[in-house]
This record gives C-alpha cells, sequence and structure tokens, in this order.
C-alpha cells in the first residue's frame, strides 16, 4: 500500500505546537483517521445488524444464554 499526498487545514496553534514537539503530523492524522474510521464501520455495522442484535437479545433474555449448562464458572 502506497502513501499519497493530501492538504489538511489545521488550526495554526495545533499545528506549531506539533512542530514545537517535533511530532510526525502525517502519522498522527493518519493513526487518528485509522481509529475513527474503525469507530465509524462499528457504528454501522451495529445500525444494519441491529435487527438480528435484538432479536439475539431477546433469544437470550428468554432462554438463557446458550449452552450455558455446560459453563463451568
Amino acid at each position: 500500500m502506497g502513501r499519497v499526498k493530501v492538504n489538511l487545514t489545521l488550526d495554526s496553534d495545533v499545528a506549531e505546537t506539533a512542530r514545537a514537539l517535533g511530532l510526525n503530523m502525517s502519522r498522527l492524522a493518519e493513526a487518528a483517521i485509522i481509529a475513527a474510521a474503525k469507530v465509524e464501520r462499528n457504528r454501522l455495522w451495529r445500525t444494519e445488524n441491529q435487527a438480528a442484535i435484538a432479536t439475539y437479545a431477546d433469544e437470550v433474555a428468554r432462554d438463557g444464554l446458550p449452552l450455558a449448562r455446560f459453563r463451568s464458572f
């Protein structure tokens, strides 16, 4: 996977602080975008699967956990 150049607009104080601290803004931005994308993918998955999740929760509430009789704790 290669790298691409993009333009970002940052608050000037934020950019100055990052430079003064020797922080790699590209890597920090990349890490933040990766984290934000993971959160959004998880949110979308939960939204798309909400009906199945609710159905399973209802089953567990009604019948208990599957295989619960085999639990040793």
